[in-house]
């Protein structure tokens, strides 16, 4: 093994993807932030034999919770079983191949959240302070930031919420908001003292500011944003509020509050990664993914994420792992995804809109997959992943880069080589006695492919590697054309089965790099194609041949009429904005 590969051995992997709040259904806005992106990189790792763990789970607590179960009448609880379960099953449904997928309700997350308080007490870190929220008089209660909504005092939002803007991500205090009210009743509302904990985020100001301007591997994007927040100045964040959901406070005069929902939620991938080690029978193992060196923690995120996972998150894990506690790892990577937002066609005309949940303006993922399977969605969701800029889904575009690259282009390749093994090769190809120079220069151009591929792939850049993919079927369809093996078989037999004996090498090449993306199809694949699907760099020594049997079309065309009545959903949803 080169001193490489054994360095590659020894590091292991911890990926997250966001804590989903457990109070609706997943959308595709979801998905290409913080789901699909992970799982595709993880299913990279573990095909090249990476130590790789892959948990998540849902966000149970908080107000987005409680506003659901209050409009719904229900209890917290209720809403947050049915909703865990939904997701859990939508995700499987999708491909989404986490390690462990867990709650922030359980047992074990509630005494880790008060553990790492407990902590961060101890070192110096938590203060008490009288502080300012909103209360309604007409329902005799403080109202927790999301149930307050007014206009932002920076962009002139009208629907801000209490604590974050969604329109421009601007951060401030509920009182800011211009003509604030209850979100619950429409009343009105009134600024009045009450105590909370803080976390002390400014005694990690110079220890973050040194950490973040190291990580020279990042977005750009991402570390500017970060630096620019720490630069500008952070303040004390609270960390409880009045709210009689959630992890209890272990703290006298606390009984009626709750840990504030950012505070545990980020807390709750340690719970997941307890969790996956006590299935395993294994309890202590969590300890080799968040407190060894040796791992990269990843954690795959949407834009307005960042701030926790940048700032908050590592200050709280540089202040548990003080004073002869065994030290946390801080995150190696936080691919920070942008935005995606709707085409709709309204009047006639398309237009880019966004995202509305609560007018049902989105693509909810489980009903995209009653209409088609998931590899088609996964496919195309992964050709425009935000990963450098806010981006569109389109049905249309969706129907196109189906039928064009997934079918005309890979679908096409794997088809063709296929089924000329089976109808004029006898079903089998053997390895040549010397190759060809064109099969020697297809190699060549694919293990070139392949380094790009791999590039972007470790760069946490998985819609750019899909690019790479392309260019491999491509060059693949190209060399199966020049070849024109349906001529050669009748002039030249032996140099017809040399040709098809590379497309198969390229195939299995091919198949080993979308399996990230497509998994369905390559277990398809596999199925009726005996041979081995590797990369072209790794095969030092070529397979002695290959076999097909029972060959047939991976994916079914995505239909106009279909396309039709997906776009006139969301446009339905539009016009009711």
């Amino acid at each position: 093994m080169s001193e490489s590969a054994a360095n590659n051995a020894r590091t292991r992997y911890l990926v997250t993807s966001a804590l989903p709040y457990a109070n609706g259904p997943l959308h595709v806005g979801q998905v290409v932030g913080a789901y699909l992106p992970a799982d595709v990189y993880v299913r990279y790792l573990r095909a090249r034999g990476e130590d790789v763990v892959y948990i998540c789970g849902t966000d149970e607590h908080g107000v987005p919770i409680t506003l659901t179960a209050e409009r719904e009448g229900k209890e917290p609880q209720e809403v947050v079983d049915y909703w865990y379960a939904h997701m859990k099953e939508t995700f499987s449904r999708f491909g989404i191949s986490f390690d462990n997928f867990s709650r922030t309700s359980t047992p074990l997350h509630a005494r880790n959240t008060q553990l790492f308080y407990l902590k961060l007490k101890e070192g110096g870190y938590i203060s008490e302070a009288e502080s300012k929220q909103m209360y309604s008089p007409t329902e005799g209660r403080f109202l927790p930031d999301r149930y307050v909504e007014g206009t932002c005092p920076v962009c002139g939002y009208k629907e801000a919420r209490g604590d974050q803007c969604d329109n421009c991500g601007s951060w401030y205090e509920a009182y800011e908001l211009i003509n604030p009210h209850s979100k619950i009743t429409g009343g009105p509302v009134e600024v009045r003292e009450t105590t909370h904990l803080y976390l002390d985020l400014p005694k990690f100001a110079k220890r973050l500011k040194k950490w973040v301007s190291s990580q020279d591997h990042w977005r750009d994007s991402v570390r500017n944003f970060v630096l620019g927040i720490i630069e500008g100045g952070l303040e004390k964040r609270p960390i409880t509020r009045d709210i009689k959901w959630g992890v209890p406070v272990p703290e006298p005069g606390f009984e009626d509050k709750r840990f504030y929902v950012w505070f545990d939620a980020p807390i709750g991938y340690v719970s997941s990664t307890m969790e996956w080690s006590e299935f395993a029978g294994d309890p202590d193992r969590w300890r080799e993914y968040w407190q060894d060196p040796d791992t990269k923690l990843i954690h795959f995120i949407g834009k307005d994420n960042t701030v926790f996972h940048a700032t908050i998150w590592p200050a709280m894990l540089m202040g548990v792992g003080e004073d002869g506690e065994e030290p946390y790892i801080l995150p190696y990577d936080i691919p920070a995804n942008e935005f995606m937002n709707l085409e709709v066609v309204v009047d006639g005309k398309s237009r880019a809109m966004q995202m509305s949940t609560s007018r049902n303006l989105a693509v909810w993922l489980h009903e995209a997959l009653d209409r088609f399977p998931a590899d088609p969605l996964r496919f195309y969701l992964a050709s425009i992943l935000p990963e450098t800029g806010d981006v569109n889904f389109s049905w249309r575009e969706f129907k196109e880069r189906v039928n064009s690259d997934l079918i005309g282009n890979i679908g096409n390749y794997i088809n063709r080589t296929l089924s000329f093994m089976e109808k004029y090769l006898d079903n089998e190809v053997l390895q040549p006695e010397k190759l060809s120079q064109a099969t020697r220069e297809a190699f060549a151009d694919f293990k070139e492919l392949e380094r790009h591929y791999d590039l972007r792939m470790r760069a946490g850049r998985p819609r750019d590697a899909l690019g790479e993919l392309l260019a491999m079927s491509r060059k693949a369809n190209r060399f199966f054309d020049s070849e024109a093996p349906w001529k050669s078989r009748r002039e030249d037999p032996e140099n017809a089965r040399t040709s098809i004996y590379t497309c198969s090498v390229l195939l299995g090449s091919i198949a080993y790099h979308m399996a990230p993306y497509i998994p369905e199809a390559v277990e398809c694949v596999q199925s009726f194609f005996d041979g081995p699907v590797s990369r072209i760099s790794d095969l030092e020594k070529l397979p002695e041949g290959y076999r097909a049997h029972g060959a047939k079309p991976l994916f079914r065309r995505i239909e106009d009429d279909e396309v039709a009545e997906a776009e006139a959903k969301l446009s339905r949803a539009a016009e009711g904005t």
